[in-house]
């Protein structure tokens, strides 16, 4: 196992170089969470009463009661596979699909997020960590270089992009964290926070959400969203550890979010597929 001292890590905009390790972060951290969503969508009554008139239908067609109630689960499991990344985003983001290259649009000028435990402390390494850093850096070197974009429509996209910073220590990122594109005056939307299984339950992912946050309240921002996927019990409690409340369930603020008020995401049959946390700055 590794042992990671937070002083150590390196709170930094990505850059081209990080897309790949970024992609392969966002891809472990949405591993589950697809199909919890697709199981909570599939067990709401509505649903269930949908199943059960179209198995009901498919009985006077077909001789077997266990496949005429297998095949409106499947057509709507396969359904479902398909349509979930367009409407729902991944990770709390608006957009089923990331502009990474977008995202990294004069990266390199961008200070870094303060770090409160920068210089405190030491990684210690095991041989597993280092192969697996080694074959982390052939496989980079073998990559294609990425494709070249004109300037003006580089700048564009990077507006619609937003910003993913990402956790880096010695060269390895170790997690990562977004603002979305989609904004309004005074307002944040992180998405698309994952650490990598080796480093979780070290604080990286409650250091990465807090300097974010710092970099939000320096440039006069007041309030910060965050949509959690709705059956990820993990996701609210490290919310609402860090100060998160649940939208619309603290009393006397209903007025207040009138006026801002973020809709949760919405999937098959206009079910809620997120739950919204806010935090005041």
């Amino acid at each position: 196992m590794v042992r990671l001292d937070l002083g150590n890590v390196v709170l930094r905009r990505m850059k081209e170089e990080d897309v790949e390790a970024v992609k392969a972060l966002i891809k472990e951290g949405c591993e589950g969470t697809e199909n919890r969503l697709i199981l909570h969508l599939l067990t709401r009554p509505l649903a269930l009463l949908m199943l059960a008139t179209l198995s009901s239908v498919l009985r006077f067609l077909v001789h077997s009661f266990i496949v005429a109630l297998l095949i409106p689960v499947f057509l709507c499991i396969i359904y479902l596979k398909l349509t979930i990344p367009r409407y729902t985003g991944i990770l709390g983001s608006t957009r089923p699909y990331w502009d990474y290259l977008g995202s990294c649009y004069r990266a390199g000028s961008e200070p870094d997020l303060p770090n409160p435990h920068a210089g405190k402390g030491k990684l210690l390494i095991n041989q597993d960590k280092a192969k697996r850093r080694k074959k982390a850096k052939e496989q980079e070197r073998g990559k294609t270089k990425e494709e070249k974009v004109d300037e003006d429509d580089l700048k564009e996209r990077a507006r619609v992009a937003g910003e993913v910073w990402v956790a880096d220590c010695e060269d390895e990122v170790l997690g990562c964290v977004a603002r979305d594109g989609w904004s309004r005056d005074g307002v944040y939307r992180i998405c698309r926070l994952v650490v990598q299984s080796w480093y979780r339950r070290e604080g990286l992912g409650r250091l990465l959400v807090q300097s974010l946050e710092a970099k939000a309240r320096q440039s006069g921002i007041a309030r910060v969203y965050a949509h959690v996927p709705f059956p990820s019990k993990v996701g609210e409690a490290f919310f609402r550890k860090l100060g998160y409340r649940l939208q619309g369930e603290t009393a006397g603020v209903q007025d207040e979010e009138e006026d801002d008020y973020e809709e949760p995401e919405k999937g098959w049959l206009g079910f809620p597929v997120t739950k919204v946390f806010v935090k005041d700055l």
